[in-house]
């Protein structure tokens, strides 16, 4: 069976209980279980698929949380530490009437940053398999170093590496470390995930085509364009592209939308026994842009981004 191994930051996400206010004004939030790589893993195991969480929580009772949540939705956790140096991240949210949002992290340092490198050495991995990061735990702490270990692991094996930037610049000391820590990732992914929020600050073109060309660095075969509710396209080394529209629905929070688009992508990818991304786009693109629209457009309409994701039953029925 393909697997997706998803590695980074499993967090809270404490949602406000009122919309349109700033976050320093929301008096009351609901707890829910997050952080990207963590949400991209629920949304796969919830398609059908099979996901292995990579990460660390403190001894506490927000790492309980997040480990039983993510065990009743199937993901493995048997590569999850624990520790007692510090505690489960948290982040406060304040939504926008629209469902945008602005965030407040408690992670200075957190569990997941302490991840040590030599834990990967008993994970196994082949060529069937896809790898799948963000950027927030590519701030220089040991988790980094994990990251390098498992991509490097990727690479011997031949395996599938996606990396999603996410951009989250209120965790990072000063803007340039982002973008640097983000441009030093880019080449070592085969499909890179971007969107039309972030896909300047990272490239520093202003030209929405030049920005997409100068993404295909070093290994990359495929760039993947979100932009929200105006849809995704795929873009190919060899200039094929593919555009699938946005599906219309009454957004009320947009917390992983972003993470269910690419973890539904990541789905119909482990779905498949063909390996080579060009082809296996070529051939299936507009299906898995559609799929993929659909299910992050069905999470936008519920609040929270774990308890949001539908099954795959719910996006069948729909299509």
């Amino acid at each position: 069976m393909r697997r997706l191994f998803a590695i980074g930051e499993a967090l809270i996400d404490f949602m406000p209980t009122v919309t349109n206010k700033a976050l320093k004004d929301v008096e009351q939030f609901s707890r829910q279980v997050g952080g990207a790589p963590c949400n991209v893993a629920c949304t796969v195991q919830k398609l059908g698929g099979h996901a292995e969480m990579i990460t660390q929580l403190g001894n506490d009772a927000f790492g309980d949380i997040i480990l039983e949540t993510i065990n009743d939705i199937g993901v493995g956790t048997q590569y999850i530490e624990r520790t007692d140096e510090a505690n489960t991240a948290l982040a406060f949210v304040s939504l926008k009437e629209d469902g945008q949002r602005d965030f407040s992290f408690y992670r200075k340092p957190s569990a997941d940053m302490l991840y040590d490198a030599d834990n990967i050495d008993k994970i196994q991995v082949t060529k069937e398999d896809v790898l799948h990061f963000c950027s927030v735990d590519l701030v220089e702490s040991p988790m980094k170093k994990a990251h390098l270990a498992l991509v490097e692991k990727f690479e011997q094996e031949q395996g599938t590496i996606i990396f999603d930037p996410n951009v989250r610049l209120p965790l990072w000391d000063n803007e340039d470390d982002c973008r640097k820590a983000i441009l030093e990732f880019i080449p070592k992914a085969h499909i890179i995930k971007v969107s039309d929020e972030e896909i300047e600050f990272i490239t520093g073109e202003q030209n929405e085509s030049e920005a997409i060309n100068s993404l295909f660095k070093g290994n990359v075969k495929a760039v993947i364009y979100t932009k929200g509710p105006n849809g995704a396209s795929i873009y190919l080394k060899d200039g094929t592209e593919k555009h699938q529209n946005g599906v219309k629905v009454k957004a009320i929070d947009t917390t992983g939308a972003g993470d269910a688009f690419i973890g539904a992508v990541i789905s119909k990818i482990l779905e498949q026994q063909a390996i080579d991304i060009p082809q296996l786009f070529k051939n299936y693109g507009d299906e898995i842009l559609k799929f993929s629209n659909n299910v992050a457009a069905q999470v936008t309409t519920k609040y929270g981004a774990i308890e949001s994701i539908p099954t795959l039953a719910d996006i069948e029925n729909q299509l």
